[in-house]
This record gives C-alpha cells, structure tokens and sequence, in this order.
C-alpha cells in the first residue's frame, strides 16, 4: 500500500503573541522540553543581559552563556562551553546571529533548540540553516528545525524599525523565489514540492496584502508567522529553494562586491525581488511589490540605500555565481552588461511611471 501522508519537520510548539516570554518556563515544562529547567541559554551582550535580568528569576535552572558574534567560531565556542552541561535544550535568545549560533551549538551537542527571537529581521529563525560567517565568507550549514519558536511581540516592538521592514523584505521576496522555482521546473525539469512552494508563496502573500504597518499588532503577528512558516517550507523542500531565488542572488551579490556597505539582508532581497519580478515581465506583481516595500519604508531603488546605478548593474550581473547551479530569471534571460542597464532604465521608468500615476 503506498503511503498516503508525509511526516513535515517542524517545531512542537509556535508561540507568537504579546508577553510570550513571561511563560516560557512553563511552556518549556508543558509540552516537555525541559523537565528539570536545566537550561543553556545563548544571549548577546546587549538587548540579551537586559533580557537575562528579566528572565533569571523564572529560569532558575538555566546557565547564561555570551555569544560574541556570528560567526563558525562563535559557534563553536559556544557549542564547546555547553557540553558538558547535562542541559535538556539549547535556548537562543536574541537575533539572528545568536540563534544561527545556537542552532549549530545545539546541533552540534545533540539538544534540541528553542528559538526566542528578539527581532523579525529575516526567515532563519525556524529554518533547517545556521548562516555563519567564517575564513572563506559565510557559509550555510545543515542543522535541525528548532523544537519551539517564542516570539513576544512586546519584545519585538522594542528592537529598531529597521528590523521589522527587514524582515518585510525577505518575506515579500518568497513570491520572486517561487516564481523562479516554478521557471526552472518549466525549462529545465528541476523538481518543485508543491507543498514547500504554496507554503512560501502564501506566507509572502499574507505580508505583502496586509493592509497594516510594522507597528501594529496583527501585522506583526502575520509577519511572524509568514517567517515562521517559510523556514517550514525549506525543511519540507530540503534546502531554501522555496525563499531563495534572483532576489537572493542580487542580495548575496552586494554583500560579496560591497561588503562593508551593504545593507540589510531584507532590503536588499526586497529590492532585488521587485527587479527580479519586472524581469519576468509581471507588471502587476512588480507594482504592487513596489508600492508596499515603499509603504513599509523599504527601498525599492539601488540609490535609495547608496549605490548608483553601475554598481547595481554589476551586482545583477554577478548575482549568478553566487549560487552556481540555481536557476532564475537571472540565468534564463543571460543579460549582458547593457541589456541589464537597459532593463534598469526600464524599472526606473516603470516606478516613475506607476507613482506618477498613483500621484
């Protein structure tokens, strides 16, 4: 008899609502996780020990440890400190740097993870991926989902704007990667999951449609999850097709060629998905990306986050190796130097166009 279902790596528990944090220990002992309390807990230096201040008295069982930053030997420090600790779970506590730390830590000691994520700047907080940066760049390296995801938006109100339109970025930027999955299935026959792909697309959707902004509850709420369940979606395809396309490409591009100027990870993925998508030919998704990464104070022009135009185009045009392999938009149409110019010129004239308009 075939099998009828799949089992889908996910967390036990998802727990995304204002004052969260005040139950984790319950929460943790509730669905099992840690019996004993015998916690170790990974923080940053900063917003993390104002947090630890708060969190000690319900956590009597748990050892603090300080992560330094986010990078493999970060990690491997970390990992090294907690092993012999006799812990039932790993607790990230803090932003992506600290809980791709933790992740591998965890990974690496055989303890499931939880992952409490301070700010909503990008995707990684439930994905199977630690991005940590080591001697050649960064690297991605393979770790189980988290056991739990906490996300109190009291906390998550607290961090920079700047965090919650990052992640807006990154989460829009699904529909771009799917679209890219769903032209590498039609031209070169590669497998696309269905479920993987209607799980990221639909996540990316919810954000971009939301009529809110980054400060209000349900909002944030369906940012949250949107992030939540695109991770989900990478562990369902086994690796991060589902959220990674053009867009991801043209990001990792200005991070390789500026690296000391580059931007958030959301901004640039919400730019190059907005590029990637008029590449395509979609006018109405382009517009519409355009119009709310500008709602949400994202940009949607290179200038606007202090490139000019030249380096963009040399951004788009070494987008490609940064995934060798990948298929998109990018690989498909083959741009040469100045057919990308010129298809800038034509985005440019295309948003002066639609806010004329709109205006």
């Amino acid at each position: 008899m075939p099998v009828l279902t799949r089992l889908i790596p996910s967390p036990l528990v998802v727990d995304i609502n204002a004052g969260a944090l005040d139950d984790l220990a319950g929460l943790l002992h509730d669905q099992r996780i840690s019996h004993s309390g015998k916690l170790a807990v990974a923080i940053s230096g900063g917003s993390g020990q104002r947090l630890r201040e708060r969190l000690s008295p319900a956590l009597p069982g748990a050892t603090w440890y300080e992560v330094g930053g986010g990078t493999l030997d970060d990690a491997i420090k970390l990992a090294d400190a907690m092993k012999s600790g006799h812990y039932d779970a790993v607790v990230g506590l803090g932003g992506g740097k600290i809980i791709d730390c933790a992740k591998f830590a965890a990974a690496r000691i055989g303890l499931p993870l939880v992952a409490v994520a301070t700010n909503l700047s990008h995707d990684g907080l439930c994905s199977p991926v630690a991005t940590l940066d080591n001697d050649a760049g960064r690297g991605s390296y393979g770790v189980p989902n988290p056991i739990a995801v906490v996300i109190d938006l009291d906390v998550i109100r607290q961090a920079p704007i700047r965090f919650v339109r990052s992640g807006v970025g990154d989460a829009i930027s699904n529909i771009s990667a799917v679209a890219d999955w769903e032209l590498a299935h039609r031209v070169k026959g590669e497998d696309i999951d269905g479920l993987a792909a209607a799980m990221a697309r639909q996540a990316g959707e919810a954000v971009l449609r939301h009529p809110g902004n980054c400060e209000d509850d349900g909002f944030l709420t369906v940012l949250a999850e949107g992030l939540v369940l695109t991770g989900i979606s990478m562990s369902v395809a086994g690796d991060s097709r589902p959220a990674s396309g053009a867009c991801h490409e043209i990001n990792h591009a200005f991070d390789l060629l500026f690296p000391k100027r580059a931007a958030s990870h959301g901004e640039q993925c919400g730019l190059g998905a907005a590029f990637a998508t008029h590449l395509r030919g979609d006018k109405e998704t382009a517009d519409l990306m355009v119009r709310v990464l500008r709602r949400h104070g994202l940009p949607v022009l290179p200038t606007e986050i202090g490139f000019q135009e030249d380096e963009f185009v040399q951004a788009v045009e070494f987008a490609p190796q940064t995934r060798p392999g990948r298929y998109t938009i990018l690989e498909h149409l083959d741009l040469s130097t100045d057919q990308i110019r010129d298809a800038y010129a034509d985005y440019v004239q295309a948003i002066h166009s639609a806010e004329a308009h709109a205006g």
